[in-house]
């Protein structure tokens, strides 16, 4: 009798400490994979069937660069610097949530994917600045502030069956970083957590623009593809790992070889057929093996035109990412890069854009 109560408690303990288990991880749901040179998501081609002006939609990744969706200033010398309009102070939990609060409204005109990155980007456009946005400490631990305002980003985007182009590492922060040892504890712990967690809609950049001033040899571009093989081996291959080069600039072969997808920027090329030709000759380059190509930043619109970036990349089958900053002299709701944001659609570009994308995706 004492050892049949045991088992019966036994039972009872190890199914409530199961079900405890089991609730306690997010319900996942969105999963972003690649099959020759096209993203599905869940299994599905991405805008399936879609076509535009003769062009094939499907299986592109229209995204646009939000990368400041986590940011804080932990530099109390410059954070007034980001302060709100309205409340004349910086709010870092704002800022993210009102993030959170207008994915849906992108998703529903076709944007299926963003890029997000652990150390941001310059929140003054192209200008140079002294502040502090890092998700990982000098030694490369996660900070728990920025990791519960990501959580919430990934959940959401899981939520709305979106992707997360999830960037490691920005030049201007990477000092920060005391030595190449912290920018590989970095990696792995970020790394080791996307595995934890289960995210399946995430595709990692390395970092941004690898060609750019980095401080550390292995996030600069010879060096770089030491990073995605060491995410890929991590994971066993199961995230999809790439790095990104800066405006005009054409990736490398030994990114090429080790990448499951191609970023390249459009900043600087002013003409749509410059933008044929980066994706020509990036194809040509020894290495690349018809993996998908994203512009992930390109700061030119005229989308009303004949012919525009945007339009050039889709006729040559590359997916386009809107970039977005607050030029001198313009308002709140201008830019999604400049700090503080306004995350709605709410100035002409914004608008122009979102329209330009619904028109293209059919959503």
């Amino acid at each position: 009798m004492r050892l049949n109560k045991f088992k019966i408690v036994l039972f009872v303990f190890t199914m409530v400490f199961f079900n405890l288990i089991v609730l306690a991880q997010p319900n996942l749901k969105t999963k972003v994979s690649i099959k020759d040179n096209q993203f599905y998501i869940n299994e599905e081609l991405t805008y399936k069937g879609r076509f535009w002006e003769g062009n094939k939609i499907e299986g592109l990744l229209m995204n646009s660069r939000m990368v400041q969706g986590i940011f804080d200033d932990l530099n109390p010398e410059t954070v007034d610097v980001f302060k709100y309009p309205d409340t004349k102070k910086w709010d870092a939990n704002r800022n993210t949530n009102e993030f959170i609060a207008n994915m849906a409204e992108w998703h529903k005109h076709g944007l299926l994917a963003f890029s997000l990155n652990l150390q941001g980007g310059g929140p003054f456009g192209y200008k140079n600045h002294n502040w502090i946005n890092s998700t990982f400490d000098e030694k490369g631990n996660l900070r728990p502030a920025y990791m519960a305002r990501l959580e919430k980003v990934l959940n959401k985007a899981d939520d709305l069956g979106m992707v997360v182009i999830l960037g490691y590492f920005y030049f201007r922060q990477d000092e920060d970083l005391e030595d190449e040892s912290a920018v590989l504890n970095a990696t792995d712990n970020i790394t080791a957590w996307i595995l934890q967690k289960g995210y399946k809609n995430i595709l990692i950049e390395i970092n941004n623009e690898c060609n750019g001033p980095y401080d550390h040899t292995i996030l600069t571009q010879p060096r770089v593809h030491e990073l995605i093989q060491r995410v890929k081996k991590m994971s066993n291959n199961k995230l999809l790992v790439t790095t990104s080069y800066g405006g005009g600039i054409i990736p490398q072969e030994n990114v090429l070889k080790v990448s499951d997808f191609i970023l390249i920027h459009g900043n600087g090329v002013h003409k749509p057929s410059g933008i044929t030709e980066m994706v020509e000759k990036t194809k040509n380059v020894a290495g690349f093996s018809n993996q998908p190509i994203l512009f992930t930043e390109d700061d030119h619109f005229d989308f009303d035109a004949d012919h525009y970036n945007f339009k050039a990349a889709i006729e040559s089958y590359a997916s386009w990412g809107y970039f977005d900053f607050r030029l001198d002299g313009e308002g709140f709701e201008d830019g999604y890069q400049s700090v503080p944001i306004d995350w709605g659609i709410n100035s002409p570009r914004k608008k122009a854009f979102f329209k330009k994308l619904k028109e293209i995706t059919g959503f």
